[in-house]
């Protein structure tokens, strides 16, 4: 059976680590599905201390574009996918001029049916200032209709601030 969980928060929110210590707590195989590519010496930085920190309990697979392919792939009974990250994966598909609410429908289509645990990661970018150029708007409300898809979709979802975890969903009344 299915299980899905959402981890939203800011940029050095505590997501990731949340996400990953679900994955951690979790008995069986453990795949984190990263969406991110790397495009500069810092980002390829990020990406091997994410890598070193996950250690080799983790199956790592990179997928920049084709998410719900990558997912269908992985997705086992028993198996606990972590992907990181949503946000990324929007920027990718933004990139690479796709319809984004096309994908992010699929992506929730999936969720319903894939087998085993799957924690999804993304930014809230909603709670800054407004991005100076269309392109950032664009993607600043892309994001945001995706998260808001995302959470109704999910049978959890928890929003990270200052490294701790506040549940939205269930709520914890």
């Amino acid at each position: 059976m299915a299980h899905s969980i959402l981890v939203l928060g800011g940029a050095r929110s505590g997501k990731s680590r949340h996400a990953e210590h679900l994955g951690e707590a979790h008995a069986g195989p453990r795949v984190y599905l990263a969406t991110a590519e790397p495009g500069d010496a810092e980002m390829a930085q990020r990406i091997a201390i994410h890598k070193a920190r996950r250690g080799t309990a983790w199956e790592t697979v990179e997928e920049p574009l084709e998410l719900v392919a990558a997912l269908r792939s992985v997705c086992k009974r028993q198996t606990f996918v972590l992907v990181d990250c949503i946000t990324l994966w929007l920027s990718n598909l933004m990139h690479a001029g796709r319809n984004i609410g096309e994908e992010v429908a699929l992506l929730c289509d999936a969720l319903h049916t894939l087998p085993g645990t799957i924690c999804l990661v993304s930014n809230e970018v909603g709670l800054g200032i407004v991005p100076e150029t269309p392109m950032g708007r664009c993607f600043r409300d892309e994001a945001g209709m995706a998260n808001q898809l995302l959470a109704q979709t999910v049978d959890e979802a928890v929003f990270m601030v200052a490294g701790l975890p506040m549940r939205l969903k269930p709520s914890a009344c």
